[in-house]
């Protein structure tokens, strides 16, 4: 897959230039937390090890809070005026992982422990809940901005309970999960968060008229981004993901790859679909399914889909933000990963 996006005029790294701006604002947020939660935090920010000596690895790539000061400074105004909803989006995307890792029993994250394997599932929860409760706190007075994160996190919780209802129902058949349903539940557990960051930056930038566009672009821009995170589970390199290979496959999560699979219909889908109602929890079958799937054009779909979604994320931006070069830049890497 090549993407070829126009317009596109990277002015050095505008992410880096954005978290330079973020991070002390996030350890101002973070530092009225009881001692105790706010090692935690810090540890899941990428800040410390379990031990609490400062960490040199950086935590996340802060995509979310990039695209809110972004998106402020292409309406118009500063990316410090973005700043709360940075903050908001970057604590409420950590909260989500924190319970992400928790429900699906993944003992790895960003190269080490997950939060919940280093202290407990207890202290990780409440670590998670603290982190929210830090993003509320951050819109409090800002209702324009808060109205796009309460809606996010309203969708979030939604398409997560939806990725883990697909986890009990069969791979094919009368209840079959569909590419319309994983859509619908990418644009919520992934989308919504990031539509919250555009809305919410072009909002706090001058152009609040521009906010329910920039919230529908985001929901776009995470279903792109959900895809190309499901082909990274099956074929990304465990030393760059930071997670194991093949895990979605053996918790038999219902993924784009495998349901675009299934539903070619060849000799290939359906020797996946044996496969899959065999069982994909040992690293020999699931290695074998993830063959059966790149045969059957699992793949090819899933990244020719993640390219559809993404371009319509950014002829919104063209449309609403026309000089938006680092929005745009930032956006693209969204599907760029893949390659």
């Amino acid at each position: 897959m090549t993407l070829s996006h126009p317009g596109v005029a990277p002015s050095g790294d505008p992410v880096a230039r954005c978290r330079r701006l973020l991070a002390p604002a996030l350890r101002e947020a973070v530092s009225i937390l009881h001692p105790w939660g706010a090692g935690m935090a810090a540890f899941t920010l990428g800040w410390s090890d379990v031990e609490g000596r400062p960490h040199e690895r950086e935590g996340g790539k802060g995509l979310r809070p990039a695209i809110a000061m972004l998106s402020a400074e292409a309406a118009g105004g500063s990316a410090e005026a973005a700043l709360p909803a940075a903050v908001a989006v970057e604590l409420v995307h950590a909260f989500s992982l924190v319970h992400d890792d928790i429900i699906d029993h993944d003992e790895r994250r960003r190269h080490r422990d997950a939060l919940w394997k280093a202290y407990g599932v207890g202290p990780a929860l409440l670590t998670g809940d603290a982190l929210l409760a830090l993003a509320v706190r951050q819109l409090a007075g800002l209702p324009d901005a808060m109205r796009y994160l309460s809606d996010a996190l309203v969708a979030l919780v939604q398409g997560q309970t939806s990725d883990m209802a697909f986890e009990n129902r069969p791979w094919h058949g009368q209840n079959e999960v569909t590419v319309a349903e994983y859509t619908e539940m990418a644009a919520g557990k992934t989308g919504a968060l990031l539509g919250a960051a555009a809305a919410a930056g072009v909002a706090l930038g001058g152009a609040p008229h521009l906010a329910e566009r920039m919230w529908g672009m985001g929901r776009d821009l995470g279903i792109a981004f959900q895809i190309a995170d499901d082909v990274l589970g099956i074929w990304g390199d465990p030393q760059v993901t930071g997670k194991p290979v093949h895990g979605d496959l053996r918790r038999e999560k219902k993924t784009l790859p495998v349901l675009a699979a299934l539903a070619s219909g060849g000799t290939a889908a359906r020797e996946l679909a044996a496969a899959l109602a065999e069982g994909a929890g040992d690293e020999d079958a699931a290695r074998q399914a993830a063959r059966l799937i790149e045969d059957a054009g699992g793949r090819a779909v899933a990244e020719e889909l993640a390219e559809r979604h993404l371009s319509a994320a950014l002829s919104v931006v063209d449309a609403c933000l026309p000089d938006a070069a680092d929005l745009r830049t930032v956006l693209a890497s969204v599907v760029n990963r893949l390659h």
